[in-house]
């Protein structure tokens, strides 16, 4: 399972961060595989628009949930289009 650091984006609209998380899916994460990312949660609105996004993609948000005092993770599974 691979880890993807969205914490240096904190600064960013939460646009930007949707994005890059969508770029990550498609470019970097295989059909069926597991990854986790970090954020970093200036404002909690950024946890729900994730989940919304990752939702609308077709893909399955496994788990959500503080890391610590600011960060979050998003574990991840990237859902077949025949599965969706």
């Amino acid at each position: 399972m691979r880890r993807f650091d969205l914490r240096p984006l904190r600064d960013e609209p939460n646009e930007a961060v949707l994005n890059r998380l969508g770029a990550i899916m498609d470019s970097s994460v295989a059909t069926d595989e597991v990854v986790i990312f970090m954020l970093e949660v200036v404002d909690f609105d950024i946890v729900e628009q994730s989940a919304a996004f990752i939702q609308k993609r077709g893909d399955l948000l496994l788990n959500s949930l503080r890391f610590n005092r600011v960060d979050w993770t998003l574990v991840v599974k990237k859902v077949g289009a025949c599965q969706a």
